[in-house]
């Protein structure tokens, strides 16, 4: 059965620092792109970093460049998340996708999704 499960989210002041983790099993994660996905109260999913299956490409969105860093280590099939510089506008809850096909900021293009976890920017 394929999983992803998030972990690291939490409550932070603005301008500190997170690290998520998703975690797959299941699968063979070496063969999927990954993506991170945030969602806020009452606005639509966004696409947030992607990254490729053997991690050499990856792409970000303007609100989070500089800021955000996704990479993989497929030998411990986990895709991290190392968020800095946290905004209150980063609050949202952050989820990971697998698909077999590029990486994509589309979630429409995401075949299998984890359950999310709680990132919360705020003083």
């Amino acid at each position: 059965q394929l999983q992803l499960v998030e972990s690291g989210g939490g409550l932070v002041q603005p301008g500190g620092s997170l690290r998520l983790s998703c975690t797959t099993s299941g699968f063979t994660l070496d063969y999927y792109a990954i993506g991170w996905f945030r969602q806020a109260p009452g606005k639509e999913r966004e696409g947030v970093s992607c990254i490729s299956a053997g991690g050499s490409r990856t792409d970000d969105a303007d609100s989070v460049k500089c800021r955000f860093t996704i990479s993989r280590d497929n030998a411990k099939n986990t895709v991290y998340l190392q968020m800095n510089s946290l905004k209150p506008e980063d609050t949202a809850v952050y989820y990971c996708a697998a698909t077999r096909f590029g990486p994509s900021m589309s979630d429409s293009d995401y075949d299998y999704w984890g359950q999310g976890t709680q990132v919360t920017v705020s003083s």
